[in-house]
């Protein structure tokens, strides 16, 4: 018992031995010895988060393929389009997205509406009433369009949604293989 007493007082192999070894100082590592952070009641802030970058919305110009594309007006709670013969009433609400589409690439490239997706606060799509837009919307332009290279058409997208649906963004694309750009149509 002698031995272990006598190794722990040579040895310093103590729970409480707060000394430092040579092996773990500044001298013998070849490091500067790093300064403490001073101890304050107060939490650490964190650090600025870089901004995430804002995405695009009403007068915004984004491009997808062949096509850019600037939303100008939405129109929300209306019941029905068209006049006469050509009425289409809405199952819960029509929204209109006013747009213009211009052909940015080298040859004609059809536009259709049926590519277009509107996008809810909850995340569901939902698909443009090309036929409700077709018969009662005299300027819809969106229903299988071919536009020229450098030229622009002004149209109307209509999407039958529910009422009392808050709007997220309206997902445009030059075709249905695109990725398509997302353009934010919350206020």
């Amino acid at each position: 018992m002698g031995l272990i007493v006598l190794g722990t007082l040579l040895g310093g192999g103590g729970k409480n031995d707060t000394s430092a070894k040579p092996a773990d100082s500044a001298e013998h590592t070849g490091q500067a010895a790093k300064p403490k952070k001073p101890q304050t009641d107060e939490p650490e802030q964190p650090q600025d988060e870089p901004e995430q970058p804002q995405a695009p919305g009403l007068g915004d110009v984004v491009k997808d393929g062949k096509f850019a594309f600037k939303v100008i007006k939405v129109e929300k709670g209306l019941s029905q389009v068209g006049e006469g013969f050509t009425i289409s009433r809405a199952q819960g609400q029509y929204v209109l997205v006013h747009l213009t589409v211009k052909n940015i690439g080298d040859e004609a490239q059809m536009f259709s509406d049926s590519e277009q997706k509107l996008v809810d606060a909850r995340g569901r799509t939902f698909d443009a009433d090309s036929g409700a837009a077709a018969l009662g919307l005299k300027d819809s332009n969106a229903f299988l369009k071919n536009i020229n290279p450098g030229n622009s058409v002004k149209g109307i997208l209509l999407f039958d949604v529910p009422k009392n649906l808050t709007l997220r963004s309206v997902e445009l694309h030059d075709s249905i293989f695109s990725d398509g750009v997302t353009v934010s149509l919350a206020r």
